[in-house]
């Protein structure tokens, strides 16, 4: 299982690298769960993490097809290898497709669409609409994650729906990945339900959602995302 790490800045992301995270994720926590950072910081990040890892970038909620196709192709011209797009506010079923088409239309995108656990609170399609979507798009893969931070993933919902929800995924060929308040002990329960990548940005910093990542966190959540020994880092998760 992969490790994605997610990051504001270039300093942030060159400590994401030296603790071992495998997906280095731009995106600003202060905007929300999918809050993108701006441009020109998506290009220092990019600059900064250079060939050693593919970034990803947070896009935010989609609202208008024209608009979340620009944001995709901006991202991806600057080398930007995965965008996120969420749907909160987005009930329609149908939306959900023309703006995810839209998201995934520009060349080279490598689409991620994004289900949220909360997705009543958040007014979104859920989780398994998000799936079905992705799938008939022909999106790279797709994200549980919440859309508000007060509860982790695995406390909305049970570790049995969010394994049945990653089979399908990785049935239907697509990237299984999850993310939402997870900390040390939770990447495990993620491993175990099969999810190729597992997102994280509270857990990886000093000082929480909002601190500064650490690259001893980084180290230790790696160890714990590729099941190796602990080594010489000793953070506490």
């Amino acid at each position: 299982m992969q490790l994605l790490v997610s990051v504001v800045d270039p300093r942030e992301a060159r400590a994401a690298l030296a603790g071992g995270a495998d997906v280095i994720d731009a995106k600003d926590p202060r905007r929300g769960a999918l809050g993108a950072v701006a441009p020109h910081r998506l290009r220092a990040i990019c600059d900064a993490v250079g060939p050693h890892r593919p970034v990803s970038a947070a896009l935010g909620d989609a609202t208008q097809a024209a608009r979340i196709g620009r944001a995709a192709q901006a991202a991806v011209d600057m080398g930007v290898t995965y965008v996120k797009v969420g749907f909160r506010g987005i009930g329609s079923p149908a939306r959900v497709r023309h703006l995810a088409a839209a998201a995934g239309a520009p060349a080279r995108v490598r689409l991620i669409l994004v289900g949220y656990a909360d997705w009543e609170r958040a007014d979104g399609p859920r989780p398994a609409v998000v799936l079905e979507v992705a799938a008939a798009v022909g999106a790279t893969g797709v994200l549980m994650d919440t859309a508000f931070k007060g509860a982790g993933l695995f406390d909305l919902v049970s570790r049995d729906s969010v394994a049945t929800w990653v089979a399908a995924a990785r049935s239907a060929g697509l990237l299984a990945a999850l993310a939402g308040g997870l900390g040390g002990p939770d990447l495990r329960t993620a491993r175990e339900a099969g999810a190729d990548i597992v997102g994280v940005r509270g857990a990886a910093c000093d000082g929480g959602r909002t601190g500064c990542v650490s690259v001893a966190r980084v180290a230790a959540l790696s160890a714990l995302a590729h099941r190796a020994p602990l080594a010489r880092f000793g953070a506490r998760l």
